[in-house]
């Protein structure tokens, strides 16, 4: 196993957005992300559309686990439409910032390219609004960022994402309980097993497959031939986050001495983050040999992380 840590961007909007709001009692990001157990899994939404996530994991389901582990606790509030959440997000922010996602990416046009609904989802903390305008850290890379009032109500809907209530926000972070970075990874090892074995949630959309099912049929769907979008969405966004999850999952596993563990999350994040370069420059036979050699990790590493 790498003994070399990677530290640099990459899209972990959520953690990064809790990260601000627990302040300097935050655990390091990677923490954060092990504690939603994003790192255990991978699935192919609807057949069509691949992750390394969970078999039918999304952030919402998993951050009341997350918070608890760690020894937080938050008010969640969710406004009925835009006036409402307008209302609500004033209120909260008497308090102090305010976590709010997941928002449709496309409509942040302080973000160059931005234009439109894209289905990319995003997490922000809200400093402060007025009557034209909200500012905003947005961990994407735009600290201080301010937005008019009226296109970040529209990225507030989630009518363009895979998942998602409209309007969501936390607020009034208190920690209840002081735990270790050791005591809050050995915390989430429950769910995260529970995730890993396909069985997170019972809301599972139509013709959606996980794990090593899910590795071979991404590597058929690459082999005969890959559509430009979904090239798009792997090299830009899924390989970038799977990769980096895996990798900081592993070190999270060794910092507790589940060696075995973290050797299999150690070979899913070199395997995952091999799969850039062929599919950047095309040579898709060996993203197809990547995602075969990935398939059976998955397997693996259930036999591996502790009951």
């Amino acid at each position: 196993m790498t003994k070399t840590s990677y530290v640099g961007s990459g899209p972990y909007c959520y953690s990064n957005s809790f990260s601000m709001m627990f302040g300097e009692s935050s655990p390091p990001a990677r923490i954060i992300e092990f504690a939603t157990s994003s790192a255990f899994g991978m699935h192919l939404l609807r057949g069509s559309l691949p992750f390394f996530d969970p078999f039918c994991w999304t952030p919402e389901a998993s951050f009341a686990e997350a918070l608890g582990a760690m020894g937080w606790v938050s008010e969640l509030v969710r406004g009925e439409d835009p006036r409402s959440a307008i209302h609500h997000l004033k209120r909260a922010l008497s308090g102090g910032p305010v976590w709010v996602g997941p928002i449709e990416m496309g409509y942040l046009h302080h973000q160059p390219g931005r234009t439109g609904p894209v289905g990319a989802d995003h997490y922000v903390v809200v400093l402060e609004m007025d009557h034209e305008s909200v500012l905003m850290h947005d961990p994407e890379g735009f600290p201080y960022a301010r937005l008019p009032l009226e296109l970040f109500l529209q990225s507030w809907r989630t009518a363009t994402l895979d998942y998602g209530t409209s309007f969501t926000m936390r607020h009034g972070f208190r920690q209840i309980s002081m735990r270790s970075n050791a005591d809050i990874i050995c915390a989430s090892l429950p769910s995260a097993r529970r995730w890993l074995s396909c069985q997170g949630t019972m809301d599972i959309p139509s013709g959606t497959i996980g794990n090593g099912e899910a590795a071979h049929a991404l590597a058929d769907m690459i082999k005969t031939g890959i559509t430009d979008d979904l090239r798009n969405h792997l090299i830009h966004f899924a390989v970038r986050v799977g990769a980096r999850r895996a990798a900081d999952a592993a070190k999270c596993l060794a910092q507790i001495a589940e060696i075995r563990a973290a050797t299999v999350v150690d070979r899913q994040a070199r395997l995952i983050g091999a799969l850039q370069y062929p599919l950047v420059t095309r040579e898709d036979d060996k993203a197809v040999a990547y995602l075969r050699s990935l398939a059976p990790t998955y397997d693996e590493l259930l036999d591996a992380l502790p009951n």
